[in-house]
C-alpha cells in the first residue's frame, strides 16, 4: 500500500513549514517520511534541503519580475518626442531614443510608456480648411441670423454633400494624443482635396422637410451643380413646398 500524499493543487510553503521541514531533516529522518508526513512532494523537499545545504536559508525568494529597461528621464523623453512630433510611428521613437541615450526598446515598450502618461496612437480628424476670412464671415452670418424665428427658418433649406471615399488616404497615418482631445486643433489634419474613386453624395434639408438623397460618381463642377442640384432638386422641391 502506498501512503503518499498527492498534492492536487500546488502552494506556497510558509517559513514556518520550511523549518519544520529542515528540521526533521536535521534530526536523520529521511526526506521520503518528512513528505509523507506533512504531505509535501518530494522533489519539493529535496530543493528546500538543497537550498539549505547551498546558502543556509530556506526563505521564499520573491521575484520583482523582469528589470525595467529606462529610466523616468527616459520615459520623460519618449513623452516629450512624441508631443514634438505627433506622426511618428513607435518605430521612429524607439529609433531616437536610442540615438540620444544608448538605450534600445521595442515597440511594444514605448506603446506602454506613453501609455502610461495618457498618449495613445489614434488615428488623426480630418477637416476640410478654414481661412480667416472664412470665419470672419461664417460669424458675422451667425450674429446676423441669431434672432430670426422659426417661420423665417421654414423658407430657408440647408443643403450639403459628403465625399466618400473608395480607397484610404490616410496611410495608416497616426497621432500620439490624449483621450478626450480628439477635436483640439493639434490632432486635426487640414485636408481639401481627396484622390482616388469615390462617391458624392448631396442632400438638402428644410423646416418639417428633406430632398432625396443625390448620388454621383464623376466630380461636381459649377455646371452640374447648377444644372442638377438646383434645377433638379432645389428648384423643384422649393416648389412643391411653397416656398
Amino acid at each position: 500500500c502506498n501512503n503518499r500524499i498527492v498534492i492536487a493543487q500546488r502552494k506556497h510553503l510558509d517559513d514556518f513549514v520550511r523549518g519544520r521541514i529542515i528540521v526533521r531533516l536535521e534530526c536523520g529522518r529521511t526526506q521520503l517520511e518528512v513528505s509523507e508526513e506533512l504531505g509535501i512532494a518530494q522533489s519539493v523537499i529535496s530543493r528546500l534541503w538543497q537550498r539549505f545545504q547551498d546558502d543556509g536559508n530556506v526563505s521564499r525568494c520573491y521575484s520583482t519580475g523582469r528589470p525595467r529597461v529606462t529610466t523616468p528621464n527616459e520615459d520623460r523623453y519618449l513623452a516629450v518626442i512624441a508631443k514634438r512630433n505627433r506622426r511618428s510611428t513607435a518605430s521612429d521613437l524607439s529609433r531616437q531614443l536610442s540615438s540620444a541615450t544608448g538605450t534600445t526598446v521595442s515597440r511594444q515598450t514605448v506603446y506602454r510608456r506613453l501609455g502610461h502618461i495618457g498618449l495613445y496612437a489614434r488615428t488623426p480628424v480630418r477637416c476640410v480648411p478654414l481661412t480667416a476670412t472664412h470665419c470672419r464671415l461664417r460669424l458675422a452670418w451667425n450674429r446676423e441670423h441669431a434672432l430670426w424665428t422659426p417661420q423665417q427658418w421654414s423658407c430657408v433649406m440647408f443643403s450639403d454633400e459628403s465625399r466618400f471615399s473608395l480607397q484610404s488616404d490616410s496611410r495608416r497615418t497616426l497621432i500620439w494624443r490624449a483621450p478626450g482631445t480628439r477635436y483640439h486643433q493639434k490632432n486635426t489634419i487640414e485636408r481639401h482635396r481627396y484622390g482616388g474613386a469615390g462617391w458624392l453624395v448631396w442632400g438638402g434639408i428644410i423646416l418639417g422637410s428633406r430632398t432625396d438623397l443625390h448620388v454621383q460618381s464623376v466630380t461636381m463642377t459649377g455646371h452640374i451643380y447648377r444644372d442638377v442640384i438646383l434645377e433638379q432638386h432645389v428648384r423643384l422641391f422649393r416648389g412643391a413646398m411653397g416656398a
